[in-house]
């Protein structure tokens, strides 16, 4: 019985596998069916569907899954005192404030690029890429125990900006923790 639960539970692994595979080729973008304007060939914001198509979505779950991350697994200990030498599980908690912050740049990221899709909510989050870029090693930063008040801010201003920027733009952004399986890229 325990060798056809296996059998079986591999084969449902590998169904979803090639299923999510079959659903992320499909997000990319065809630049043979993209539409130019004059005689720039870079396509617009609003050049083609596949571009648009669900672009705010992608943005508000790409932008809400890093402000989770922030939150739940940067934020919340540092402000618990697991970050301080000698605190019960740092060692753990700065691991997981690393793989947080590595994950919320990787999504950020995402969500910066998704917002190209929508012409408002590129214009809204186009000024934030500076602000984005600067988290880059803060994933670090953290990991190894360095992080100050500033850097933790830092984390709160970029996530709150993104998520004022999406609101302005009609793509409100909530929340959405990540698993563990997730932040470790699994």
């Amino acid at each position: 019985m325990p060798s056809f639960l296996r059998a079986r539970r591999a084969a449902v692994a590998l169904f979803l596998s090639g299923a999510l595979l079959a659903t992320t080729a499909a997000c990319g973008s065809d630049s043979k069916n993209s539409l130019t304007t004059g005689s720039d060939t870079t396509p617009t914001a609003s050049a083609s569907f596949e571009q648009q198509k669900l672009a705010k979505t992608r943005f508000v779950a790409n932008a809400g899954l890093a402000a989770g991350a922030t939150y739940q697994w940067i934020v919340k200990p540092y402000r618990a005192g697991k970050f301080k030498k000698g605190a019960d599980g740092r060692t753990f908690a700065l691991v997981k404030a690393g793989l947080a912050g590595a994950f919320t740049y990787n999504r950020l990221k995402a969500a910066v690029n998704n917002a190209k899709g929508d012409e408002l909510l590129s214009k809204a989050v186009a000024p934030l890429s500076a602000g984005i870029d600067s988290l880059k090693d803060l994933g670090t930063k953290l990991r190894k125990g360095e992080a100050t008040d500033g850097d933790i801010g830092a984390f709160e201003d970029v996530i709150n900006n993104v998520k004022n920027a999406g609101k302005s733009a009609g793509a409100e952004v909530v929340d959405k923790v990540p698993s563990a399986s997730q932040l470790s890229g699994g």
